[in-house]
């Protein structure tokens, strides 16, 4: 069992103690490899910040952070360029979270992020599925010659899980060879949630990590991020989206590429804090 202190500032209504927690959360502040506008290592700080502007009450849930524990574990020191050091750092966090038999849900940071996790999480996990919502394919197998970019973090992620376990949707960004990649090797449903239900039913019992990148959503809505995509979705249809895969009971989790000095009046982070205190809340549901 790892011993760990609480963190000092911590989100909102997370403030469990380690060993009585059953989810932990922490920050994976590492933008090292964005490809447009970079940002992203203030996410995991500027949502600590701005939880306390939203309510502990859900409701859509009618549920309370209050009800359920919450470790927040604080930021993981990463070292700015050296993506695999990074990665491995995130992998060590991770897998002594899945050890000691919790949750981790991770804040990043840009998209790389996840592979961190993922590594640990089909470590414990041999069958492991993804369920990815995104604007972005990241199916790249490298972005100007590097292998390790938030462009070609799915990539790297099918590496280790194989075909067929990679459920992406939402995505509407991509180059040709990304598109033509996943009709063979991952279950991509474009643009929106069609298809999401059916492929809840079909992982029934099996292990699913659920990575979230905030992207998704219309720019309308979540402007303060690195990549803006138009032709997202809503915040209502990606709240039901949540609810749905959370009926899967992910072993992992991460929301990632909140760029919050892209927004200057808060709203995207404030956006973001609500959506992971309703994840949070599903899952522990």
């Amino acid at each position: 069992m790892l011993e760990m202190e609480r963190n000092v500032h911590t989100f909102l209504g997370c403030d469990s103690d380690y060993q009585s927690s059953d989810l932990v959360l922490f920050g994976a502040p590492f933008d090292s490899t964005t490809s447009f506008r970079p940002g992203t290592r203030f996410a995991s700080a500027a949502m600590r910040n701005e939880s306390f502007g939203i309510e502990t009450y859900s409701p859509y849930q009618d549920r309370d952070l209050s009800q359920i524990a919450v470790f927040d574990g604080g930021d993981l020191e990463l070292p700015f360029g050296a993506p695999e050091h990074a990665l491995e750092q995130i992998e060590r966090f991770a897998d002594a979270v899945l050890t000691d038999g919790k949750i981790p849900c991770m804040i990043g940071g840009e998209h790389l992020v996840t592979l961190g996790a993922v590594r640990a999480a089909v470590r414990k996990y041999s069958d492991l599925h993804i369920i990815h919502f995104d604007a972005h394919a990241d199916l790249r197998m490298d972005y100007l010659g590097v292998q390790l970019s938030h462009a070609c973090v799915l990539r790297r992620c099918h590496e280790l899980v194989g075909d067929g376990h990679i459920h992406q949707f939402g995505i509407r960004s991509g180059d040709g060879p990304e598109f033509a990649f996943a009709k063979t090797h991952t279950h991509m449903h474009r643009f929106n949630f069609q298809g999401l239900e059916e492929t809840v039913e079909r992982l029934q019992g099996a292990p699913v990590y659920f990575t979230l990148d905030l992207d998704v959503l219309d720019p309308s809505e979540f402007c303060g991020t690195g990549t803006p995509e138009a032709g997202g979705v809503r915040f209502t249809e990606l709240l039901e989206a949540i609810r749905q895969v959370m009926r899967l009971k992910p072993v992992a989790m991460d929301i990632n590429e909140l760029s919050p000095h892209y927004d200057q009046s808060g709203a995207s982070t404030a956006l973001a804090c609500k959506l992971l205190r309703e994840i949070m809340l599903y899952r522990l549901s």
